[in-house]
């Protein structure tokens, strides 16, 4: 009976699976902060590198700062 208690056969596998799979709220909201910034870049990537903008890399910068914490947003208040 104890040999069946601590038996780590196929029975554990599902579990070990699914602990090295989790992923935490915030690589949720990098992901879905990637594809909100991929559209918003490819909406103003002419403005942004016309040079209207003094540096083009901050800009993009922030706006991928932006997204990702209105991804977090939309996350949270799921």
């Amino acid at each position: 009976m104890i040999s069946q208690m601590f038996h780590s056969g196929p029975l554990l596998q599902d579990l070990v699976l699914g602990a090295s799979l989790y992923f935490p709220p915030i690589f949720k909201a990098f992901l879905l902060g990637l594809f909100i910034w991929l559209l918003i870049h490819h909406l103003l990537r002419d403005r942004i590198y016309s040079g209207e903008i003094w540096h083009p890399a901050l800009m993009d910068l922030s706006l991928f700062v932006i997204s990702i914490c209105g991804a977090l947003l939309l996350i949270v208040n799921e």
